[in-house]
């Protein structure tokens, strides 16, 4: 696999917001609650199927996010007061395996269309050893081949759920979702269905930029705090060094360093990426003592006023410049 070690766990915001819905959609007022809207109402559990719902439902759907823009969604956990609401929707867009306290919501719920978009396209494994090696070649051979012995919370059991930051599957996933809706609200399926084509147009179109942005590149390595990018490296080819073994808010230990070293200099590595909504603290670290740079990589699982970007698309090609910048594109 492309991805040649266990990872650690995103740390939570120091100080999250309150938890509640947040509407995303400009058809209604941001206070608004799920149910009762004259419209499809769609509870979507974070920023990547909110997204999806918004650009697919267009007019007829009102999606409300279960996750806070800013809040790291893996630690969400779910108020009673959102699982009231969760109950008066018409449908929950959700990636099982992602946010557990979100999985035990919906399963319990009474809510007529569950969509689940880890069913809407093949989950592999990232960030273990299994399969390591086998569609890119590892130079480093054993040297990198050991487990990390720190436990962490993106060990999700089915799979590594990050599927929205490739576009390719990205783009199954809204054809699925499309689908749902359709059957869920069929007086307005004609929409739907042309909103997914438009939708799934726009991913294609991102995923020919990264393999052209990408395609003349010194190097195929980049390393990161967080091993969500398994399946874009996947797509185009390349290797992702997720830090492990280390707590953001702990120095690295003096082998890590040294290992990291090594790989920076063996593979042309020049930055260390860190995420929006967790501390950069490792990552700036890490790039102190290797004499790299740092940078974000954003696995868009929010959007906040510190993103490069307004939306999915926007940061995703914020993406693709830091990549080029880092692996020597041109």
């Amino acid at each position: 696999m492309n991805v040649r070690r266990r990872h650690i766990s995103a740390v939570a915001l120091t100080a999250v917001a309150a938890l509640g819905f947040g509407t995303l959609t400009a058809c209604s007022s941001d206070s608004a609650a799920a149910g009762d809207t004259g419209t499809f109402d769609v509870v979507a559990s974070f920023y990547p199927m909110a997204f999806l719902a918004e650009r697919i439902g267009g007019d007829h759907v009102h999606v409300t996010s279960l996750t806070q823009p800013g809040q790291e969604p893996h630690d969400l956990e779910i108020s009673a007061k959102q699982t009231a609401q969760l109950e008066e929707s018409d449908a929950a867009l959700y990636l099982k395996g992602l946010q557990p306290s979100v999985d035990d919501a919906i399963g319990q719920s009474p809510i007529a269309t569950k969509i689940d978009a880890a069913e809407l396209t093949a989950l592999e494994e990232h960030g273990t050893e299994a399969g390591h090696g086998e569609e890119h070649g590892d130079e480093h051979g054993d040297e990198h081949a050991h487990e990390d012995e720190h436990g962490h919370d993106h060990d999700h059991e089915g799979g590594d759920p990050h599927i929205w930051l490739d576009p390719v599957k990205y783009a199954e996933v809204a054809e699925g979702v499309g689908k749902a809706f359709q059957k869920a609200d069929p007086d307005h399926a004609a929409d739907y269905r042309k909103n997914t084509a438009t939708l799934v147009k726009d991913l294609k179109a991102l995923d020919q930029k990264f393999r052209t942005g990408l395609a003349n590149r010194k190097t195929d390595v980049f390393v990161t705090t967080h091993a969500a990018f398994g399946y874009l490296a996947e797509r185009y080819g390349l290797t992702e060094e997720a830090i492990s073994g280390l707590d953001p808010d702990t120095e690295p230990s003096g082998a890590r360093v040294k290992e990291l070293q090594q790989i920076a200099k063996e593979d042309g590595v020049t930055t260390v990426f860190y995420e929006t909504l967790v501390s950069d603290r490792t990552a700036k670290t890490l790039a102190g003592d290797t004499g790299l740079r740092t940078d974000v990589l954003d696995p868009v699982e929010g959007i906040t006023d510190h993103s490069r970007g307004e939306d999915y698309f926007q940061v995703m090609e914020a993406n693709l410049t830091a990549l080029r910048t880092a692996l020597g594109a041109r």
